[in-house]
């Protein structure tokens, strides 16, 4: 007999821990292996558990031909969010309960591998897969990826080079020795580059840096936000991972065998100094030291300066890098969901939004009479009972709630805040708070405080609850882990939105990826976190997930540009999840997810690596789009570095090269022009597939593309024109070249403006 735990996810409202168990039972003379098996039974009233699972019990007495078998092959009763049971079962009996007339289904118990960051399996990019893009870059092991960050602890298993080749010949890097840090020592064939860049703390015309007395002098981190991002981005393959005990599993990079470059930009300070002469520098560092890809989960808040422009240290230094093939990637910014939240718009960079995964950890709440709802809040609290009361606000806990849980609403009319309650919670001594309020996926574990979050429909039916009895009471269970495709992707509340507040002719976020509840590496020292991993939630945490499938497709693409990678990433995004379903994007209310939330889509890893046709641009075509939008030739010259002369008239900015279309503001009818090069097949033909805005009609010359040994690039004129009679709102629709293998999908973006600079 073996054993095995696994976590099984049946049902919306359902996951139990199941020990596998396999027996051997005699039908009919042979012996036949059983295996656990599901079997549901649909949604029922569940008035008293305890009679519910007496009925599971008596359908599989019914089944076997005895009780004392039943109780022996019953693994669980599901009575709580839907009715059915788990048993041990031969798949002939299996094939024979499931024509019971009660029955609705019967499934055979999976086992899904648990991976602590899971987004890399989420998106297709599995080590245990024979072929593929990861084994087709041997893991990026070439790739040189740089970060701009925090610092690193340079400890962590993640950075370990166990099994790594030399240092590409090409770096020209260094490590940088200093407080609790030693070149020799921490610097391997993993972690090739560690800097750190302080001056302008100290030569900013101040005696005082401001730096903590708890930070290192060093490239060593003291928060943990630049080892997260650098092991998401490249981290090695480590095992057993978890934080605090949720999400346990492998934890690994989207490059696992890429190189890090670390370059500390980022203090702890009173104002969390990141030094925009500092990050400049550091950019400047990284390109010649060699690294293929940066990295960067920085920003600032929105409204900002004029984001393209020279005193924009992000664009400026990203455009230099671009210019030497470097391939720039920038967190969208966690603003959101308001429009105008995304940064880092610079047409060169990629500008990554946050997505949830098909995982989640919810807690059990389990009401008297009976009915469980999950809290999105995950912790690993033991099971608490307790009584239950409600508030109208933070003020009104007093002594009363000691010992109790607690259900408030937050909402914008009576200006409550999470932390108004929790901090009235330790006052008073409550068991535990319950807030209802806008849907959040951020994963902060409670750490010994019941402290969960809940939306506005789940705290009326707690409400209604309270009001129905004397006494009401509550079970507060330890969380369950949801995985797999009932757990519905959404782009994060958080996450930069558009349209492009700076250049509204630039589609931006350009894509998404993973981003809440991303567990990787920390700094053990200074926080408590036993193990060295932590959950993290952020578009800094779904820039480098992006950061390393560009290393991937680097390594199997060397020759291509970074407009080329971008391209690639763009045209093969999704707008489902991995397994068909919509991708939805949260926010005051929830919608289905469109190109202002996640430009072209949720990125695809194996698709991106043969995308047939991209859309390609180089520095002459950035030049030509900073002098469309106006800057002089002065300032353009000064980030260029090369004499610039801006044609007369100036150029269209609908004119580059970007692989998407937004018009801003459409009134008479517009024409553009976009190139693409083959890099697919060399005999194509590619066939023309539009999906126009409402209210916007669109003509495609020609409608069929041909390549060959002779033609590898070819362009097409798109008109577009508006049947509206008044100002709109943003359109979408797509615009797909297809070959039947390949489908190259460019997103619309478009608002027709018949009084210009006015939404109405």
């Amino acid at each position: 007999m073996s054993s095995q735990v696994s976590w099984w996810v049946f049902g919306m409202m359902s996951v139990v821990l199941i020990l596998n168990l396999e027996f051997s039972v005699v039908e009919g003379g042979a012996s036949e292996e059983t295996k656990i098996h599901i079997v549901y039974l649909g949604e029922r009233e569940h008035n008293d558990p305890e009679l519910v699972t007496a009925s599971h019990l008596r359908m599989l007495e019914s089944l076997l031909g005895s009780q004392k078998d039943a109780n022996e092959f019953m693994v669980h009763s599901y009575r709580h969010g839907f009715s059915g049971f788990a048993a041990h079962l031969t798949d002939s009996q299996a094939k024979k309960i499931a024509e019971h007339p009660d029955v609705v289904q019967v499934t055979p118990n999976t086992f899904y591998e648990p991976q602590t960051t899971r987004a890399f399996e989420y998106l297709g990019l599995s080590q245990s897969s024979p072929k593929g893009l990861l084994h087709d870059a041997n893991m990026g092991e070439d790739v040189i990826i740089g970060i701009l960050d925090s610092g690193v602890w340079p400890e962590s298993p993640s950075f370990s080079d166990k099994g790594l080749g030399p240092i590409p010949k090409r770096w020209k890097g260094t490590c940088v020795d200093g407080a609790k840090f030693d070149s020799k020592k921490h610097c391997n064939k993993k972690l090739i580059g560690a800097r750190y860049y302080m001056d302008s703390l100290f030569k900013n015309n101040r005696t005082d840096s401001g730096i903590a007395d708890t930070e290192y002098m060093s490239a060593r981190e003291v928060f943990a936000h630049g080892s997260h991002v650098a092991s998401t981005a490249a981290g090695a393959f480590v095992p057993d991972v978890s934080d605090n005990g949720l999400g346990v599993g492998t934890a690994r990079g989207g490059a696992p065998k890429a190189r890090i470059a670390m370059y500390k930009v980022c203090w702890q300070t009173q104002d969390g100094s990141c030094a925009s002469a500092d990050i400049l520098k550091a950019m400047d560092d990284a390109i010649a030291d060699g690294v293929d890809v940066i990295s960067i989960s920085l920003g600032s808040a929105i409204p900002i300066s004029r984001e393209i422009d020279i005193s924009n240290v992000f664009s400026y230094g990203a455009f230099h890098a671009v210019s030497k093939g470097i391939t720039v990637l920038m967190a969208g910014g966690n603003f959101g969901p308001d429009a105008y939240s995304v940064q880092n718009i610079a047409p060169w960079i990629i500008t990554v939004a946050a997505t949830s995964l098909d995982r989640w950890y919810p807690k059990p709440l389990t009401l008297g009479n009976n009915v469980t709802l999950l809290a999105r809040t995950p912790s690993v609290d033991p099971e608490l009972q307790a009584e239950l009361i409600y508030v109208d606000s933070s003020k009104e806990m007093t002594s009363e709630a000691a010992g109790k849980i607690v259900l408030g609403f937050t909402t914008a009319e009576n200006g409550e805040s999470a932390t108004d309650f929790l901090n009235k919670q330790m006052e008073v001594q409550a068991a535990g708070v319950i807030l209802a309020g806008r849907r959040s996926d951020k994963m902060i574990v409670s750490e010994g405080l019941i402290n969960l979050n809940i939306d506005y429909q789940q705290g009326t039916t707690i409400l209604n609850y309270i009001k129905s009895t004397n006494k009401p009471t509550i079970t507060v269970s330890p969380s369950i882990a949801l995985t797999g495709p009932l757990v519905a992707t959404k782009v994060a509340e958080f996450s930069g939105r558009g349209p492009n507040s700076v250049s509204p002719y630039v589609l931006k976020p350009d894509i998404a990826a993973p981003g809440v509840s991303i567990v990787a590496a920390c700094t053990p020292e200074k926080i408590n976190y036993e193990n060295g991993y932590t959950a993290m939630s952020g578009t800094s945490m779904a820039a480098p997930a992006v950061a390393g499938v560009v290393a991937l497709l680097k390594a199997v693409h060397p020759d291509w540009s970074p407009a080329m990678l971008k391209s690639a990433i763009i045209t093969t995004a999704s707008s489902t999840d991995p397994y068909g379903e919509p991708i939805y994007s949260e926010g005051l209310s929830r919608k289905l997810a469109d190109p202002f939330d996640f430009g072209g889509g949720l990125v695809n890893p194996e698709k991106a690596a043969n995308p047939g046709l991209v859309y390609d641009a180089d520095v002459q075509d950035y030049i030509r789009f900073l002098c469309a939008s106006s800057y002089d030739e002065m300032s353009i010259t000064k980030i260029s570095k090369q004499t610039v002369k801006c044609p007369s008239p100036r150029p269209s900015m609908l004119d580059l090269n970007l692989p998407s279309i937004t018009i801003p503001f459409l009134k008479e009818d517009v024409t553009l022009t976009r190139t693409v090069t083959n890099v697919g097949p060399v005999d194509s033909v590619y066939k023309l597939i539009v999906q126009p805005p409402m209210g916007v009609k669109i003509s495609v010359t020609p409608q069929t593309l041909v390549f060959n040994s002779g033609v590898k690039k070819l362009s097409y004129q798109v008109t577009v024109s508006t049947t509206h009679k008044a100002n709109s709102i943003y359109f979408f629709g797509s615009l797909t070249w297809t070959d039947g293998t390949h489908n190259v999908v460019i997103p619309l973006s478009i608002r027709t403006q018949m009084v210009k600079y006015f939404d109405q």
